[in-house]
Parts: C-alpha cells; structure tokens; sequence
C-alpha cells in the first residue's frame, strides 16, 4: 500500500512539473540554528556519492514552517529544520495545502546561550535579571512601567557596571520562541507583580521584548551576531550552542545561575536554557525527488547524529540509545507525525 501511495505521488509530482525538467536539488529550509547541522549533512551526502548537494537556506524555524507548508510539488521545499516542534497552527496550515504526511524527526538537543566576546569578563546571571534587561515592562517598586534599566549594574549592583546591549533572533525564529519560554517566561514568575496578572495582559508581559534598542532584531543569520560581538566586547548575543561552539576562540557563553553551557550540562539538563532540535520530512516528496530517502538516511546515520558522529563535533548532544533508535527507525519508514496538541 505504501509502495503504490508513493508511485501515485510521484507521478502527481511529475505532473505538477510538466514538460519542465524535474529537480534533481533536494530544497531544505528553516531554523538558522539547525542550519549549520544540515548544511554538514549536505556536504558530506554530496562527498560521499557524488549527488548534487542539496540547497539549504536559513529562514528561521517560523518562515521555514510557512514555505515547507506551502503545498505539495517541486516547488516546495522537501525537508524543513526547527529548534521547536512544529505547532498545531503550522501542522493545519500544512493540511490545508495538501501536506498531509510528514515525518518528525528530533535530531538531539541544543543549549540557547547569551554569549559574549572573550575580551570582556565573564558573566554570571539568573533568568530573572535577564527578565529585567530584556523585557519591554517591568516591575519597580510594586508597579510595572516601561523598562527603565540601561545598565546592567541597575539590576544588580554585582553586574557589570556597563550598558546593556543584546543582539537577538527576530519573532520569526525558533530561537526566539524558545528564549521567550525558558528564559523570559520562566524569569517574570520571579516577580509577584507579573504572577498577579492574568489572561493575555500576563503572557504579554512576560514574553514582549523591549524595542528602545537595548534589545536589537539581528535577523536569522546568526553568524552576523557572532561578527557583532567580535567587534563590541561590550555587547550580548542570543543564539544556539553551535555557533558558541564554532567560535570559542573568540567568544565565551554566560553562566545561567552558575552553570556554564557544554555538552554536558546540555546534555543532563544542568544547563537551564536546553532545547530539542527537528527537521521534518515531506512524505509525499520520497520517491519523486531523487535522492530524498538517501539523505534523510544519511542525516539520522550513526556517523552523523550518533555519539562521537560529526554533528556532535559541531556542538549537537546526541540523543541516548534507545530514543535516538526509535528516531532513526521513524525517518527512515517515514512514520506519519500525529497532531501536536497546541
């Protein structure tokens, strides 16, 4: 049955094309932080048999979501990266538009870090003193106003004594969701003022961030924050733990309440700022774009995702034994993904 539902995509496939000349370039987008990972898979696919690599672009988890649920055909794209699960609101938008068979594939795990250049001195702060140099209100003296805060040493006399500057991800990316709900969220309950509040006026205090420029959207390419902080030792930047990883000779990771981000204090949890890492498949694209099922085979290969593989040299912690087997299983059989509930 599966071997016939995938002839009849594939012949659907051609249709859609025409008399033009199929795509022989597997389309990748999505995450700019799972991008670094794909874009290694690709490169070794390509040394290793000869195919065209494939295309990959960084368009950040959300704007990824949006183009790989655009529809069914060579013109969209056969593979998505995201450093969130995909959403209830993405997975009906995929429905709607005739994608209706995807895999989810979790890739491993990932620690968002605030990072910084190794010029500057380190830095040791609590969710909710990040709460109060990024958050667009906050509570001073029993009430919530503007933030007022423009020195680090206004949060916290141990602070440096210096202005806050921090360069971060755009609402686009799953980086910035991911910082909202384990940084910003988790911060704000720190304060009764904010518990106090309720419905959408709670969410939109603890999750909106400030816009009077200390705050500043540096867009999905990461590496653009990494130059930022390499010319302003002043400056902080949010992004996921490869591109620390990638560049330790120059810049070093904030502690988060005394735990500095590693692979191993990602990988146990220690580290408070940890999150799972996807790509997602269309289903209806095996077999009517070449070399889709390779690839997919050599992204969830031990040699890639597996303990000791390649991606982990580029910052990712595997997933352990068990789970990362049912995974590879999963991709590979391309099991259909339920409904994500929210």
């Amino acid at each position: 049955m599966r071997h016939l539902l995938l002839t009849t995509t594939a012949a659907a496939l051609v249709a859609v094309a025409g008399s033009a000349v199929a795509r022989d370039q597997i389309s990748i987008v999505g995450s700019s932080t799972v991008f670094p990972y794909t874009q290694a898979v690709a490169e070794q696919f390509s040394a290793l048999t000869g195919a065209p690599a494939p295309v990959v672009e960084s368009t950040g988890t959300g704007g990824g979501m949006q183009i790989f649920c655009g529809g069914v055909g060579e013109g969209h794209p056969d593979l998505t990266g995201a450093s969130r699960a995909m959403k209830a609101s993405e997975h009906e938008l995929c429905a709607a538009n005739g994608v209706t068979d995807v895999t989810e594939v979790l890739l491993g795990y990932d620690g968002l870090t605030f990072a910084h250049s190794n010029e500057s001195p380190e830095l040791d702060v609590t969710k909710a003193q990040l709460f109060l140099a990024l958050a667009a209100e906050v509570p001073v003296d029993g009430e919530l106003v503007a933030n007022p805060y423009t020195n680090w040493s206004e949060i916290d006399p141990s602070l440096p004594d210096e202005a806050i500057l921090v360069y971060g991800p755009p609402p686009t990316s799953g980086t910035r969701d991911a910082w909202v709900e384990l940084v910003m969220d988790e911060g704000c309950a720190e304060f009764d003022e904010v518990n106090a509040l309720e419905g959408d006026r709670h969410s939109e205090v603890c999750q909106r961030m400030r816009t009077d420029g200390v705050f500043v959207e540096a867009g999905e390419n990461d590496n653009l924050i990494v130059q930022r902080l390499v010319t302003d030792p002043h400056a902080f930047g949010i992004f996921g733990y490869s591109f620390l990883y990638e560049n330790q000779d120059r810049l070093t990771g904030a502690a988060i309440s005394g735990v500095q981000p590693s692979p191993e204090t990602i990988a146990t949890g220690e580290y408070g700022i940890a999150r799972p890492l996807y790509f997602y498949v269309k289903n209806a694209h095996r077999g009517a774009i070449p070399n889709l099922d390779e690839f997919v085979a050599e992204y969830v290969s031990e040699e890639a995702m597996g303990p000791g593989g390649y991606l982990q040299e580029r910052g990712l912690v595997p997933l352990a034994d068990e789970p990362r087997k049912a995974v590879q299983d999963g991709a590979l059989n391309g099991a259909s993904m339920d409904a994500p509930a929210s």
